[in-house]
């Protein structure tokens, strides 16, 4: 994710309270490779917005 970004790509990654293991968003989010931390339901919406 980290390397996408550095490549100009848009990363989101779920937040943790609606993730039911957050092992992975949470290492992205830690190596500072996303841009947003969204809820699940709210993913879809940001995605349809940058489109």
């Amino acid at each position: 994710m980290k390397e996408m970004k550095e490549a100009e790509a848009v990363n989101f990654a779920q937040d943790e309270a609606s993730c039911v293991v957050f092992g992975m968003p949470n290492e992205t989010i830690k190596r500072s490779g996303v841009d947003t931390v969204l809820s699940l339901v709210k993913i879809p919406r940001k995605v349809l917005d940058l489109c």
